[in-house]
């Protein structure tokens, strides 16, 4: 993989959670619909399965697709990102340092779970190999204190959040309390000049309007995407990220204008009106090209 990796998962609005140990969904997600899949070691795999977990993933990275004799894992390779153990799991990510140094790999990056300070990235950082995409979760008390700083690493693609640990680290149910940590990651973000987070997934994956409300409140507070944990949340994900009708409309509007009338619908249009409103309009281009290419045979 090249800068185009990376490219992608800056820019992913859904990314699905797949355990590792479970090899059989590994081309059902990636045919799911998603923009990154994101093969599990940590959470999803139980400490018996992580050695058999681990060999799956590198057998479904590798350009060769051959399955070790530890897996099953056989036909198409994958493009994935890959949540390890931990940042102190230097075997697993010696391992994927060796698929990513192969011309063909699938391997887009890693995903790093209770990401606490710019230390530990980087010291995860300069055993891969440039071009991968690095996304540090932020699940804890003490990497939400460090959040610009992990940002500002060299390396590093986005933050992503992890809500439910982050409760349990502050011993917090309060929507409230879910919302700064969202805020700082967004405003750490973009200090640090680095692509949106992305928001915790949603637990509930069977009542989609509560997926989407989710995902609209995550977008509202300046989050890039959301992960899933489920096929079905993905579809709900993308929309809620993309702008409505009347905010469409409404951009159309404001460019028209520019330079033009000072005010529109009671507010004036001054540059950052007429910015948002470009920007609108760009987002729903760049979904619209999306939606095309995907349906290019």
């Amino acid at each position: 993989m090249t800068t185009s990796a990376i490219a992608l998962v800056a820019h992913a609005v859904s990314a699905l959670f797949v355990p590792g140990d479970r090899p059989e969904r590994f081309l059902k997600a990636q045919g799911s619909g998603a923009d990154i899949v994101i093969l599990d070691l940590e959470d999803a795999v139980s400490t018996e399965n992580k050695a058999a977990a681990l060999a799956e993933v590198l057998a479904a990275l590798t350009p060769s697709g051959t399955p070790t004799p530890a897996t099953t894992a056989v036909g198409p390779r994958l493009n994935a990102m890959v949540r390890i153990s931990g940042a102190d799991s230097s075997d697993e990510i010696t391992a994927l340092a060796k698929v990513a140094a192969a011309s063909g790999h699938g391997l887009l990056g890693i995903m790093v779970p209770k990401a606490e300070s710019a230390a530990q990235i980087a010291s995860v950082l300069k055993m891969l190999p440039t071009g991968l995409a690095c996304i540090p979760l932020i699940e804890s008390a003490m990497g939400l204190v460090n959040a610009t700083e992990i940002a500002r690493v060299d390396g590093v693609t986005r933050l992503a959040f992890g809500a439910v640990d982050f409760g349990l680290d502050i011993d917090a149910t309060h929507a409230g309390v879910f919302d700064y940590a969202r805020a700082q990651l967004v405003i750490a973000s973009a200090a640090a000049g680095i692509a949106a987070p992305l928001d915790s997934p949603c637990v509930n994956f069977t009542d989609l309007q509560v997926v989407s409300a989710e995902a609209l409140r995550a977008r509202e507070f300046g989050c890039g995407g959301k992960l899933c944990i489920h096929p079905s949340q993905i579809s709900a994900v993308r929309i809620s990220f993309l702008p409505t009708a009347e905010q469409i409309a409404w951009a159309h509007k404001v460019v028209e204008l520019e330079g033009g009338a000072a005010a529109f619908e009671g507010a004036m249009i001054d540059r950052p009106v007429v910015e948002r409103a470009k920007k609108i309009l760009a987002v729903t281009q760049g979904a619209a090209s999306a939606t095309a290419e995907e349906k290019t045979p």
